[in-house]
């Protein structure tokens, strides 16, 4: 047989995304290379994988849809192959996917997920930035090994490993009459306008905050986008919820925010590692979550930059 293991991964890729420009920017490989690797397995198999429509990017055919659960099949394998050959080495390496909440990804990909493929060079890591609920989704079709996130809406079949617990903040603009304090009530927030992160399972957390205290926030915007969120409340336009705050006290068009504790005591986010339960934790798997636990850490917040008087972070033993 004249095929490789690389040119199923780049079609189960495109399978899954639906297309060749997002299987090339999840996998980090030129659109050509694999429009090459699914034309060369079309040919060796003498099928038609996929119907192309310019519109709407590409539709597996039938036998695409074969094809893709047989190929997922096959790389499943292999991965098995890597794990013994881990076992019987001590050596970490072969390809290993992590999925990232959106609002953790540009603290946790490049130091967490990039930072432990650079210690082990036989890792091939791939990353998938998505929302919690689409991460659960990842995990349940065997898209992705592992997902940092939050442990919220964990389905059955999943099982979830904290790391640390992120309590609610507070940002505001600098020109907030709230900005002179440096704790405020969910009762002083709630006659002011919320700009609420509209993201699956996020948004009812942080409805919830309000709700358990009988209270009624006023929403003014939601938006799935955290710098678009920040970059309102910067220029006036009420206030926002965070678990996770940014080093930079700044939003992108430069408008200075200000961090502010909540009082009271409030249900706070526990980000983690999610995983299938099916079968056993590979080695890379674990090796990612030790990895993990060693660089969360409150006294060097290698992670996490907090401000002096918000104390966020609290490391899950």
């Amino acid at each position: 047989m004249r095929f490789t293991f690389r040119q199923l991964e780049y079609f189960v890729a495109t399978g899954e995304c639906g297309s060749i420009r997002m299987a090339s920017e999840r996998i980090h490989v030129s659109q050509p290379s694999i429009s090459t690797a699914i034309s060369q397995l079309e040919k060796e198999f003498g099928v038609t994988l996929f119907v192309r429509q310019h519109a709407q990017g590409l539709s597996l055919t039938s036998a695409g849809h074969r094809f893709l659960r047989e190929a997922k099949e096959i790389l499943s394998q292999a991965d098995a192959l890597y794990d013994l050959a881990d076992e019987l080495s001590d050596h970490i390496r072969g390809p290993f996917r992590v999925g990232c909440m959106l609002t953790l990804a540009p603290k946790v990909l490049p130091q967490l997920c990039y930072a432990f493929s650079g210690q082990h060079e036989d890792v091939r890591l791939s990353t998938i930035v998505a929302h919690h609920k689409e991460l659960m989704e990842h995990l349940m079709d065997a898209n992705i090994d592992m997902a940092v996130t939050y442990d919220l809406g964990i389905p059955e079949g999943v099982t979830f490993e904290p790391l640390a617990e992120l309590k609610p903040v507070a940002l505001v603009g600098k020109n907030s009459p709230l900005a002179k304090l440096e704790r405020v009530s969910l009762e002083e927030l709630a006659k002011e306008q919320l700009i609420l992160l509209d993201l699956p399972l996020s948004r009812e957390y942080f409805m919830s905050l309000f709700f358990s205290y009988g209270i009624k926030p006023k929403v003014h915007t939601a938006s799935p986008y955290p710098e678009v969120i920040r970059t309102m409340v910067g220029n006036g336009y009420g206030y926002t919820l965070v678990n996770l705050v940014a080093e930079s006290s700044y939003s992108l068009d430069g408008q200075e925010l200000v961090c502010l504790e909540l009082t009271g005591n409030h249900q706070p986010m526990i980000m983690g590692m999610a995983m299938t339960t099916n079968g056993h934790k590979t080695r890379l798997q674990d090796a990612f979550e030790s990895f993990c636990r060693g660089q969360v850490n409150i006294e060097n917040q290698a992670i996490f930059a907090l401000p002096d008087n918000v104390e966020v972070l609290e490391l899950r033993r």
